[in-house]
């Protein structure tokens, strides 16, 4: 079974990417043979379409509310479950999976298509393409289109199996908004060396870029009644930080956790910046505080933490409900904070509560109140014997993010960059506005924090009439209270995409889609229990009408009579 042809195509448009993997398979026996497709995505997208064809028939794969899907699937299958086609495979990534029998000297062409929206990260975007064909391949390419309105900044590629005669395999064309990469390695390009049928071609292909920063109110982009309103802002005098570190230190934690935990906290403290204020809380069955209060963050005060830390070690319970209530306690009380800055905890745990208070909603229930909007409460999960679930609910609730910190050599460098994200609050208290009449079905667009190197995005529909589209965004930032506006005009806004040849029309709406899908899903984490029906309802209205496998859809995959008929794609989330 060879494939013979494989194509990865991905258009980002305005941040927004678009990727069809092809794939051209032949069974060159002369008996029937299994072929599989198989592809890594990255968990933050949405697969949108999947088919494939074989000797000219099409078995397109229906996406169909969850319940309803497992119904077809449980009527159709009477035996033994598959264990669908979907799951993590890591940190970053998800495997999509799917066999069918090939007769002898026929062929089969998969198809599969999914979106997601680059999220900025540190000054950057990021397009993850895994490559992993296991085999030589006669037509392999991988085709991106990039088009920024606003202008591309920079752009790099990067990958982790490039060798000199690969590098030859690979174009770059940029100019002002438009930049297009082709990789396009031959068959002796492709193998480890001339003797043996063995590939190079395995591992990350990614291409990072930024766009230039533009107008001061951001920038606003129009499609067919959509609009998409991105605000970087940069170069801003960055909020003091307020910031207690709250480590669990309980027996699980012995060993290289807390060595690499430690090796973070010694780097985090060298990078504090003079104008912070810090303190530690460290917590098994009994919560130690380093100091009773918030210090500033001198050279003399760096030094007598990095003493502390390194005297931290490991042993006895999880008293977490203390550790976080005490930790809000400090803030509290504190007194002469620079009267503009941002208070944040941030917990780093790997299991679950087993002392004090052990039932969770009494915790979040308790944090919640405790915290009670002032403060933003970052959780990172240490392993997998933490419960996920627990920590998002804890940090979306208090206006904060989780994060999984995987147990791997680099897991101090994760937590570094974690912190990094976090380091430079550069706004706060950020209002999106714009005209209620005119705007319908607006996403989130008001932000406790903006961090140097991220991105707002807000999208909504725009009322049929509207020539022109004025926003206003209030934000405090460190040296003043701040009132940015601008106005779009809604037909040169629409005339910037018109002539481009290779975008799909509507991508705007599906940004919008994408994104108010995704922010539905987040808010159902946090929310009551009597909202959480209306969420999912709105989430899977959405998904079902944008067709997306969402964790509410599942994607039914019916295959050629005679075999395992049918079969399920669901989307796996990081609380499993």
């Amino acid at each position: 079974v060879k494939i013979y042809s494989l194509h990865v195509d991905c258009r980002v448009t305005s941040r927004f990417a678009h990727t069809i993997i092809t794939s051209k398979i032949v069974n060159h026996a002369n008996e029937s043979r299994e072929a599989t497709f198989e592809v890594e995505l990255p968990k933050t997208a949405f697969i949108t379409n999947f088919s494939m064809s074989i000797d000219g028939k099409v078995y397109p794969g229906i996406i169909k509310e969850k319940a309803a899907a497992q119904k077809d699937y449980d009527a159709a299958v009477s035996h033994g479950q598959s264990a669908g086609l979907v799951k993590i495979t890591g940190r970053k990534l998800e495997q999509f999976q799917v066999s069918v029998s090939v007769a002898a000297a026929s062929k089969v062409t998969f198809e599969l298509t999914y979106e997601e929206l680059l999220k900025r990260n540190l000054g950057k975007f990021e397009l993850l393409i895994k490559v992993q064909p296991q085999q030589l391949v006669k037509h392999f390419q991988i085709d991106v289109h990039i088009f920024e309105p606003q202008g591309i900044r920079f752009l790099e590629t990067d990958s982790t199996f490039m060798t000199n005669e690969l590098t030859e395999a690979l174009t770059k064309v940029q100019n002002e908004t438009k930049a297009h990469i082709l990789f396009k390695p031959t068959i002796d390009q492709q193998k480890i060396n001339p003797e043996l049928d063995e590939t190079l071609l395995n591992g990350d292909f990614v291409v990072r870029y930024d766009v230039k920063s533009g107008a001061t109110a951001g920038d606003i982009q129009i499609v067919n009644g959509y609009f998409v309103h991105y605000f970087a802002p940069h170069e801003m005098p960055v909020f003091p930080k307020n910031v207690i570190f709250v480590i669990d230190r309980s027996g699980s934690m012995a060993g290289r956790k807390i060595e690499q935990t430690r090796d973070a906290l010694l780097k985090i403290l060298q990078d504090l910046r003079p104008e912070d204020h810090f303190s530690f809380i460290t917590f098994n069955r009994k919560v130690v505080e380093w100091k009773s209060s918030l210090l500033q963050a001198t050279a003399k005060n760096v030094e007598s933490a990095a003493g502390f830390v390194q005297t931290l070690s490991a042993s006895g319970g999880t008293d977490i409900n203390r550790a976080l209530l005490t930790a809000v306690r400090v803030l509290d009380k504190a007194e002469s904070l620079p009267e503009r800055s941002v208070s944040m905890i941030i917990l780093l745990t790997d299991g679950q509560p087993t002392s004090g208070e052990t039932n969770v909603e009494v915790i979040q229930e308790n944090i919640q109140k405790a915290v009670n909007g002032k403060y933003a409460l970052f959780c990172l999960g240490f392993g997998f014997d933490v419960s996920y679930r627990f920590l998002e609910k804890m940090a979306l609730s208090n206006g904060g993010i989780a994060r999984r910190i995987y147990e791997n050599a680099d897991a101090a460098l994760q937590l570094q960059g974690f912190y990094q994200e976090v380091a430079t609050p550069i706004l706060m208290k950020i209002e999106m506005q714009y005209p209620e009449n005119a705007v319908e079905g607006l996403t989130k667009n008001n932000f406790k924090l903006f961090f140097e190197g991220s991105e707002i995005i807000v999208s909504g529909k725009i009322s049929n009439e509207l020539n022109f589209l004025p926003v206003e965004i209030k934000a405090q930032s460190h040296s003043s209270d701040l009132t940015l506006k601008e106005a779009a005009n809604v037909k040169e806004k629409e005339q910037v995409f018109r002539n481009q040849s290779y975008i799909f029309g509507n991508f705007i709406e599906r940004l919008w889609a994408y994104l108010t899908i995704q922010q539905l899903l987040e808010k159902f984490i946090s929310a009551q229990e009597e909202d959480q029906k209306t969420l999912e309802a709105q989430a899977l209205e959405l998904s079902l009408r944008y067709s997306f496998v969402t964790p509410l859809t599942s994607m039914v995959v019916t295959k050629p009579t005679g075999q395992q008929q049918m079969e399920l794609a669901n989307k796996p989330t990081e609380a499993g």
